[in-house]
């Protein structure tokens, strides 16, 4: 039998590092949590190879003191916990003491660092201290890393291509950035710069430099508190998703953290109104007493334990919830035609933190606020020394150049005044009829609660106009063209009448002339009989009917015509599928089912009288804005949108528009 003996500290920490240390983006996870940690404003990441040649991570953080340098090389040496007590206590990201020995243990290391004075440089290759030496250094430290797993070669067919690594680093660093808005992060690869924040504490704005601005000005704010948690951050539109959770970040007092509960939590509070197989973006912040959360039960410490986690899911849920309810979710149909493209100065206006002035987005063709587009016949008869008033004059090539609007000092300078001054009380015909310009971004516009849940307010008040291929119904506002999906529209009707009436399961039931009988194997069988109380909940009974069978007499009156032995067996397809069902959520399930199956289809022509009343129904909605499986019930085409597509506005040049 083998001798007990102890293992040497450098097989210890390797061993270690296969725990900590999984791939490059660990070291990177690991240094700059230590580089937070030591309280830096400003967080330079330099990677080549995808961290495999090397990593280099400068701070100017407080720095560590020279006669402490080796000692922080130690396994399990740290200066962020003393004692047990700080255990349940944990504000820092780091705390174990094994993320440097682990990484000196499996790469050459230079670390160089100052607490204000003289510095000190120590070089650690294979765990074993090469040298350790005075020298010149500004405050705070510099770690190079270089050539990670050289001497432990078989982890090295456990990586991935050098550009999936890479994505693994550049997703820590996004994250990371989340939790420390305030702290200008750059990642550079081979010399390119791939992400760079500002550091300003604007968590929008990091999430507009690190998913596009496009993105982060279809993401709204959300605040939920109560007596142990505190719940804010950013949740995209239902009209932008993602095909996985992955775009999810959920970061508990500063750090990231993977939790299934409380991503599902952020996904039920859209309910409905995501489509199925979709994911929202959301970046959300938990603040929370430490003593509530274990941060010690996994080595990476993104697994956490939370106490009353339940109860913080529901927070966040109705936090989501409570935010989209005031939203207006119909999406552009001109953005949906461009794929999710929005104009880059489009965006710009609508991002809360935006402070500058309002740029039209075609200066030269849009008309000011209060200012009436003159008709061709007007226009002609002005004097020819007039109309030069319009342009800039540039008597250099003799050509009257448009007058382009690129800063806000433009709006106020003397031929704009000419302009407004020309055609204040003038006329219009109705065929040059002004555009509606957008109106000039001042302050937010705050209202009460009330007003924000105010259906009136959410819905457009629609005219109808007329139903195009029996599918789509077409109406009007004062705010331009809507395009309807009568079948979604009525979807969305039935789904909530049926949500209350299998809620109230009622009494009322239909006898079947001929009872259904259903027969399963054994496994489903038993599923099934666990269940039995749950398929009563929506007042579905199913009763034994020989060893491998059921019989149903009777089906809630609800249940389409035509429809009763399809929609049984669909339900009790549920139950098989998903034991783990609650009643809430089978009762859910079986009202979206139920509203599919007893909405109108396409290709179905309404009357008038039909359509209008399919419309005023949705108006009443609790959510007129999505179908049960999170399709648009309807779109929006400005007036602006349709002259762009019949070129009645022309989009600037290129060159104008970055110059603007």
């Amino acid at each position: 039998m083998a001798v007990i003996h102890e293992l040497s500290a450098v097989l210890a920490d390797q061993i270690a590092a296969g725990e900590v240390i999984e791939r490059p983006a660990s070291v990177v996870k690991e240094l700059v949590e230590n580089a937070i940690d030591a309280g830096s404003h400003e967080i330079d990441i330099l990677v080549e190879d995808a961290g495999l040649k090397s990593i280099q991570i400068i701070d100017d953080g407080c720095g560590i003191e020279g006669d402490e340098l080796a000692l922080a090389f130690r396994r399990h040496a740290t200066s962020k916990i003393d004692d047990r007590k700080d255990l349940f206590r944990v504000h820092s990201l780091g705390f174990r003491g094994e993320a440097l020995p682990s990484i000196a243990s499996i790469a050459d290391v230079k670390l160089t660092s100052s607490t204000g004075g003289e510095g000190q440089t120590i070089h650690i290759t294979g765990g074993k201290l090469i040298d350790q030496k005075p020298a010149e250094a500004r405050r705070g430290t510099d770690i190079l890393v270089k050539d990670l797993f050289y001497n432990v070669p078989a982890r090295l067919k456990y990586l991935k291509s050098m550009n999936t690594e890479l994505s693994k680093i550049v997703d820590i660093v996004n994250r990371l950035a989340f939790g420390h808005p305030d702290i200008q992060i750059s990642l550079s690869h081979n010399g390119r710069e791939l992400v760079r924040t500002a550091g300003r504490g604007d968590l929008q704005q990091v999430i507009g430099s690190i998913y596009g601005m496009n993105k982060a000005a279809k993401m709204i704010p959300i605040e939920g508190k109560d007596a142990d948690f505190a719940v804010s951050g950013f949740v995209s539109l239902p009209e932008l998703t993602r095909a996985s959770r992955s775009y999810v970040s959920i970061l508990l007092n500063g750090r990231y953290i993977k939790n299934f509960q409380l991503t599902k939590a952020i996904i039920e509070g859209y309910g409905s109104k995501l489509m199925v197989g979709r994911y929202p973006l959301a970046v959300i912040n938990l603040d929370m007493d430490p003593l509530l959360v274990d941060v010690n039960v996994h080595p990476t410490k993104q697994e956490v334990r939370i106490s009353k986690e339940d109860q913080l899911g529901e927070l966040i849920t109705s936090a989501i919830r409570e935010q989209l309810a005031r939203q207006n979710l119909i999406p552009d149909g001109l953005t949906n035609l461009n794929h999710g493209q929005v104009d880059p100065q489009q965006v710009a206006a609508n991002l809360t933190a935006v402070s500058q002035p309002y740029i039209p987005q075609n200066p030269a063709s849009r008309p000011l606020e209060g200012m009436p587009v003159p008709s061709k016949e007007s226009a002609e008869s002005q004097s020819k020394s007039t109309d030069a008033g319009l342009f800039n004059q540039q008597p250099s090539d003799g050509v009257n150049h448009p007058l382009i609007i690129k800063t806000a000092a433009d709006l106020t300078s003397p031929v704009v005044s000419q302009f407004e001054q020309k055609y204040r009380d003038q006329q219009v015909t109705p065929f040059d009829a002004p555009i509606t310009p957008v109106p000039m971004p001042t302050q937010p516009i705050k209202t009460t609660e009330t007003e924000l849940f105010d259906q009136t307010e959410r819905f457009p008040n629609l005219i109808y106009i007329g139903q195009f291929h029996g599918t789509y119904l077409l109406a009007q506002s004062d705010e331009g063209l809507y395009i309807l999906d009568q079948h979604a529209a009525q979807e969305r009707v039935n789904y909530e009448y049926y949500r209350e009436a299998i809620g109230e399961v009622s009494a009322d039931q239909q006898r079947l002339l001929v009872p259904i009988v259903l027969d399963y194997g054994t496994s489903d069988m038993l599923k099934i009989s666990d269940k039995l109380e749950t398929l009563a909940s929506v007042g579905l009974h199913l009763e034994q009917f020989g060893p491998n069978s059921f019989i149903v007499r009777q089906h809630p009156t609800w249940f389409k015509a035509g429809q009763e032995a399809d929609t049984i067996k669909e339900m009790v397809d549920w139950i098989i599928r998903d034991g783990h069902l609650t009643v809430a959520q089978f009762r859910e399930k079986t009202a979206i089912m139920m509203s599919c199956k007893r909405a109108i289809k396409a290709n179905h022509h309404l009357d008038d009288q039909q359509a209008k009343a399919l419309i005023a129904h949705l108006k009443t909605a609790e959510n007129p804005f999505n179908c049960p499986h999170g399709r648009p019930v309807l779109i929006h085409f400005t007036e602006t949108d349709m002259e762009k597509m019949f070129k009645r506005i022309q989009e600037p040049h290129q060159s104008q528009r970055s110059e603007a």
